[in-house]
């Protein structure tokens, strides 16, 4: 079930009584750096994963 238009609204008015338009663009920045590094620690987690497989495949020859 989509949010409708108003819901979406809603959901800004009360972001901008609890923030402030002054303090959003910071949040918003926060908000956008910590799913940056949520990405590149997700990214990192297969990178290990592979290596973890090569160095076990390396062992069992």
């Amino acid at each position: 079930m989509a949010p409708s238009l108003w819901q979406l609204l809603l959901v800004l008015i009360v972001v901008f009584v609890i923030f402030g338009a002054g303090k959003l663009p910071n949040v918003m920045g926060d908000i956008g750096k910590g799913v940056k590094n949520m990405r590149e620690g997700l990214k990192g987690d297969d990178e290990t994963d592979e290596e973890i497989k090569k160095i076990k495949s390396k062992k069992n020859k």
